[in-house]
């Protein structure tokens, strides 16, 4: 008994993580799939931009209510995964590699959940018919799940896939090719953020965006677990 509880202390059981690369798969694939879904359900009609006539914009939400709203909830579903895969990825930097890191994986993953949930919900808001009657409130609403669902999301998944990078980096789990590759897209999405000043950089909004998805899915199946 001496023996076996000595065992215990010298190898302790490895405590619970799930997977991270099946996690970035799910969140992103959510994600795509509202994306599909809404658009489907739109009868192809694509989601109106905010930059657009605020008249196309108002039709829009009052003509594919039902779609907008499908599009939302799987919006909002994908924070979910993501938060699970923030979660895990933290507690791997930190059990493997200095604190830097995984810290600001920890804000980064945080905040771009945070603005997926948000615009989910607010485009959720666009649908309830009450709402959608006022220009003025759509307009308004439509430019707030973009700020939050585009620029304030790309730009916080920007400082998570930094802090993957950089941990990884410290704690040599990744090669350095990806680790340049990740610091690249990171750069990218926060210089997104001009986007708010000049309208017309929103064109590098899903550059940024899909590359960094990609490059979590790519990074979750590649970082050793300790």
């Amino acid at each position: 008994m001496a023996i076996a509880a000595a065992s215990s202390v010298t190898n302790p059981a490895r405590p619970f993580e799930p997977p991270l690369g099946p996690l970035a798969a799910a969140a992103v694939g959510l994600f795509l799939a509202g994306l599909v879904a809404g658009t489907v359900r739109a009868g192809g009609a694509p989601f109106p931009s905010p930059f657009a006539d605020a008249e196309d914009a108002l039709a829009y939400f009052r003509e594919h209510s039902a779609a907008v709203r499908t599009g939302a909830a799987l919006q909002y579903a994908s924070a979910i995964p993501l938060s699970l895969f923030v979660a895990a990825a933290v507690g791997r930097l930190r059990r493997s590699t200095d604190g830097f890191g995984a810290s600001l994986t920890a804000v980064g993953g945080t905040l771009a959940a945070a603005f997926l949930l948000c615009s989910g919900v607010i485009s959720w808001v666009l649908t309830v018919p009450e709402v959608n009657a006022d220009p003025a409130t759509v307009r308004a609403l439509h430019t707030l799940a973009f700020l939050s669902g585009g620029p304030a999301d790309v730009m916080a998944s920007g400082v998570l896939t930094a802090g993957i990078a950089l941990g990884a980096s410290s704690g040599k789990l990744l090669g350095p090719w990806l680790i340049r590759i990740g610091l690249g897209i990171a750069l990218l999405a926060m210089l997104t953020t001009v986007s708010l000043t000049f309208t017309a950089a929103a064109v590098v909004l899903p550059i940024a965006r899909f590359s960094g998805m990609a490059w979590l899915i790519v990074a979750g199946f590649r970082l050793p677990r300790p």
